[in-house]
């Protein structure tokens, strides 16, 4: 190289430096650039704002993520987000540098972090005050006191991942929603400890609620609703505590417009015309394996349901051909019938509902996920 042109390099300030590497596209490009030298190295881990850890299921390598993460953590002062994926090991004291380098930090995921306890909840409270999403998911110590904690310093959070937090109670969600006003999302699957009672009074913010496999009782469900924001719940394979049914409390969620009721077995005719009644909104709707769902059900959603634009019936065994025609003569906005495995529906009636409606797609695939990807919600925009 020539001197002049090193020379010119040399005296280049560290925002040109940093404007310079930000145009950097791929992962190599900037490993290389941070491998020039001392002065483009700290140049580097200041413009750094993620770490992003993958899961490889490989011991070893989880335990050199996990012994380096405190280096990154000192060296990348404006992180905005971080990605501890499948770390099970992963021990409270890798999270002190929080304390110190968290503060612009607002995306963190502790995904699989099974090592992970209330006190490393406390870290993340005290030094990561901007959080906005937090992944939790099978962080099996976690209890209501660290939520308790999480939640007096991370105010400003809007996405939180419980998913098989197994040892959290009510208490913990309450405090959630008493400390963290702007919060919006909330994914609970498997948290058997849940009645529900916990979102009595939650803000109307909370627009999306995973619950699968959950066991939340009539009252619970009434207070899930309470704060009259909710437009996607997914409550699939709903445990019910007394063996009855009691989703007809869904129906006081008017806003609704995403609903997942797949494998809910409790489920009847007056729940499902409560829910057709009291949720005008509802765009996609899945009743798959809901097998107390009757004439009367499928007539409700036919009279009521007039923005509905895809239904999953997927494996019901009791929808009829007259149910199917229900359907065909109301629902004027359907677009898509996820409809396979309905052994009371005959080809007659399959063929006359496609003369009736030749615009609506007919579909054998069965899907468990439905709505908007939900795990969009804990992306940084």
């Amino acid at each position: 190289m020539d001197d002049n042109v090193e020379n010119y390099i040399n005296f280049l300030s560290d925002d040109c430096l940093i404007c310079i590497f930000n145009k950097l596209e791929s992962e190599s490009d900037r490993n290389a650039f941070g491998l020039t030298c001392k002065n483009w190295f700290k140049v580097r881990n200041i413009a750094r704002k993620s770490i992003i850890f993958h899961c490889s299921f490989n011991p070893k390598v989880y335990k050199e993520h996990a012994n380096c993460l405190s280096k990154l953590l000192a060296r990348s002062p404006y992180l905005n987000l971080v990605s501890l994926a499948g770390l099970t090991e992963l021990p409270d004291a890798a999270l002190n540098q929080l304390r110190i380098s968290g503060a612009s930090l607002q995306s963190l995921s502790f995904y699989c972090c099974s090592g992970i306890t209330d006190d490393g909840l406390e870290v993340v409270s005290i030094g990561c005050p901007n959080l906005v999403s937090l992944e939790l998911y099978r962080c099996f110590n976690i209890t209501d006191h660290g939520l308790e904690n999480l939640c007096k310093g991370c105010h400003a959070l809007k996405s939180l991942n419980l998913g098989y937090c197994v040892a959290i109670s009510d208490q913990g969600i309450a405090a959630i929603f008493r400390n963290c006003p702007n919060i919006s999302t909330i994914i609970i699957a498997y948290c058997r400890g849940l009645s529900g009672v916990g979102f009595r009074g939650c803000p109307g913010t909370l627009s999306h609620l995973e619950a699968e496999s959950c066991m939340l009782s009539p009252d619970g469900l009434l207070d899930v609703v309470s704060g009259g924001g909710l437009e996607y719940l997914n409550l699939y394979n709903l445990k019910s505590p007394t063996g009855l049914d009691g989703l007809d409390r869904v129906g006081y969620a008017r806003s609704l417009r995403f609903l997942n009721l797949r494998m809910c077995r409790y489920l009847t005719d007056d729940s499902v015309t409560a829910i057709a009644s009291g949720c005008p909104l509802i765009e996609e709707w899945s009743l798959a394996v809901c097998h107390g769902v009757r004439l009367p059900g499928w007539s409700a959603i036919g009279l009521l349901c007039n923005k509905l634009r895809i239904l999953h019936v997927n494996r019901c065994r009791n929808i009829c051909d007259q149910g199917l025609q229900a359907l065909g003569d109301g629902c004027v906005c359907l677009q898509v019938l996820h409809i396979h495995g309905c052994g009371k529906i005959t080809n007659n009636g399959l063929a006359s509902f496609s003369i009736a409606r030749p615009n609506v797609k007919q579909r054998a695939d069965e899907v468990m996920c439905i709505g908007p990807s939900i795990e969009d919600l804990f992306r940084l925009q």
